[in-house]
């Protein structure tokens, strides 16, 4: 029933979404957080999968080939990645928001993972962003 929800609401991610992305092998990052529903305000725990400047999630930790991502979020799309404990009032919380002025928010299982997660994260972003250029970047390390 949820599949079919997600499918008619339009959630479940294109394949054009991750193609030629190998998130099954590799990750640049891995590993559990709680997400908060985009409708439904429940958390649910889910895998988290960050490769090539996406952000993907699974049911289910066991990733392969065959898997299919429950969402996708391109790091070029996103503004910031701060912690949220102020907002949320729960430890280990963090938001990620994007440029179509989306609020995603996140619960880490220790302040740690929290931290690694929005470093992860965060130079992903810097990585992938459209508005920095590699001549830019270059040009930057030699004026030092």
């Amino acid at each position: 029933m949820e599949s079919l929800w997600r499918a008619a609401t339009g959630q479940d991610p294109s394949p054009d979404d991750y193609k030629g992305v190998e998130f099954w092998t590799s990750p640049e990052r891995a590993g559990w957080l709680n997400k908060q529903g985009e409708y439904l305000k429940t958390w649910r725990r889910r895998w988290f999968v960050l490769k090539q400047g996406k952000l993907f999630w699974f049911k289910d930790s066991i990733v392969t080939r065959a898997s299919i991502p429950r969402g996708v979020i391109p790091v070029n799309t996103c503004l910031t990645v701060k912690g949220a404990e102020d907002i949320l009032h729960k430890p280990c919380a963090f938001e990620l928001s994007t440029t179509g002025h989306d609020t995603m928010y996140f619960i880490a299982e220790s302040e740690r993972e929290k931290e690694e997660w929005i470093n992860s994260i965060g130079r992903s972003i810097v990585q992938n962003s459209r508005s920095v250029t590699e001549s830019e970047v270059v040009d930057y390390d030699n004026r030092r």
